[in-house]
């Protein structure tokens, strides 16, 4: 089959197309036959990039591989069609179109073998296999972040910052989903798409400074990735307010320590936890148009190297797919 494959840490150019061996399905697992999938910021940064959270890099190479990549083949966001089951596989069978996540890497290939409890659920039929690739990265942060950790509240002031990347476009809507009023910061060519999203305020940052507007909010989500900005940001949470660090490095984990200790205004950080309850809610909210998939360019397989290239700039639109089985 033909797969993308990296054998070394470095910009998009490491990234090759060439044909590998198909995997095996075991007893519990299903084979799927992949028709999307994406570049996430997992994928850059599992490949080596220099958007790598400040700190995380030693990290990432203990869980990528110290030397070169343990897994050489990358792809989280995945959409697809099953071919086999596992002799004991029960939730799901030859035919199913699906959309999940691979934990693992390897959905930049034409198939890919995954538990039969991984996160993949069957694919909203209002979906395209493009549109449902682009959803569960992105989709599944920003509800952790935003219903579970910040428990919105119907009447709150929610501000997002990256309103308009991959993990922000959903942000805006699920906050508006939860009754908040919601305030999103992108750059200029990026103001009539979050504010079409159903932001009710939105500020350009390279024209204003939101922390000097005299405006307070109950959330900050911060999706930008980089150093922690609580301290820049903090006059700008009301009292006992959040600041959710959804991008940042070990620095938000620090923060996120004492705040706990003295009160007052907090720091959350940490990673969306692996639950099918998750995407089968979201699955609900694409189904009745409560959701909708944010695509700014796809690529075709061959083209993964171009698809990571124009990722690493920082400027794309939601999200950045990858197209493996032409539908």
């Amino acid at each position: 089959m033909k797969a993308i494959v990296y054998s070394e840490y470095g910009p998009a150019d490491v990234l090759r197309l060439q044909d590998v061996e198909r995997p095996t399905v075991k007893d519990k697992e299903v084979l799927i036959k992949v028709h999307a999938t994406s570049v996430t910021a997992g994928d850059c940064n599992a490949r080596g990039f220099v958007f790598v959270p400040p700190g995380f890099g030693f990290i990432a190479r203990l869980m990528f591989g110290l030397r070169k990549p343990k897994q050489p083949i990358l792809g989280t966001e995945l959409s697809g069609e099953i071919v086999e089951v596992g002799k004991e596989v029960k939730r799901f069978k030859k035919g199913d179109q699906v959309f999940g996540m691979s934990e693992n890497f390897g959905a930049y290939a034409e198939y890919v073998c995954l538990a039969e409890d991984a996160r993949l659920v069957m694919k909203p039929a209002n979906l395209t296999f493009a549109e449902a690739a682009s959803i569960p990265f992105g989709a599944t942060t920003a509800l952790y972040f935003l219903r579970d950790m910040a428990r919105l509240q119907p009447g709150q002031k929610v501000l997002i910052i990256g309103a308009s990347g991959c993990t922000g476009v959903y942000a805006v809507q699920l906050a508006k989903y939860y009754g908040v009023e919601v305030t999103g910061v992108c750059s200029t060519r990026n103001l009539e798409m979050v504010r079409s999203l159903g932001a009710d305020h939105v500020i350009d940052y390279t024209r204003e400074d939101f922390t000097q507007n005299g405006q307070t909010y109950d959330v900050i989500l911060d999706m930008v990735p980089g150093k922690s900005l609580f301290a820049r940001y903090k006059p700008s949470l009301k009292p006992n307010g959040l600041y959710l660090a959804g991008a940042g490095g070990l620095d938000s984990f620090a923060q996120m320590a004492w705040t706990g200790l003295v009160g007052g205004k907090k720091v959350i950080a940490g990673m969306a936890p692996d639950r099918v309850e998750d995407l089968v809610f979201l699955k609900e909210l694409l189904e009745t148009g409560k959701l909708i998939p944010v695509i700014d360019r796809r690529y075709p397989l061959v083209q993964a190297a171009e698809a990571h290239r124009y990722a690493d700039t920082g400027r794309k639109k939601g999200s950045v797919v990858i197209t493996v089985t032409p539908s």
